[in-house]
């Protein structure tokens, strides 16, 4: 089964490592031959554009940090304009989100043309890059 999940994944903390496991199971076995996992990181453009602000992390450095953390991933940068474009092309049979994760401006799930599984959150009180961020400038 082909599996694909999108973020921005900005400075990886456990909620977001939970994701990606809990994701990857729903490839299977074919996961381990870096055919069944696609994860799709945002680019820095398409972070600024959605969330109003760069992220903490360069979109290199945070591909790089889903390679480590989840080897058997295929890891892509998303497209600079088009954001189903990976989509179109791998023909995913399953589209995995994020409890709180939101679709990209003028799109909606009954666009997208694979199943649709949203994952429960992982101590969001706690892991949730949000309350991270809220954490750090507290501190500061």
């Amino acid at each position: 089964m082909r599996v694909m999940i999108f973020g921005t994944f900005d400075d990886l903390h456990p909620g977001h490592r939970y994701f990606l496991q809990h994701a990857a199971k729903r490839a299977g076995p074919s996961v381990s031959d870096h055919g069944g996992f696609y994860v799709v990181v945002a680019r820095d453009g398409n972070v600024r554009r959605i969330k109003g602000k760069l992220p903490q992390f360069s979109e290199i450095e945070r591909a790089a940090a889903i390679r480590g953390a989840v080897p058997e991933a295929t890891v892509l940068l998303g497209h600079p304009t088009d954001f189903l474009h990976h989509v179109r092309d791998l023909k995913p049979d399953l589209l995995v989100l994020g409890y709180d994760q939101r679709l990209p401006p003028g799109i909606r799930e009954e666009d997208l043309p694979a199943k649709i599984e949203r994952l429960p959150a992982f101590q969001p009180e706690k892991w949730k890059s949000s309350v991270l961020r809220e954490g750090r400038r507290a501190k500061d």
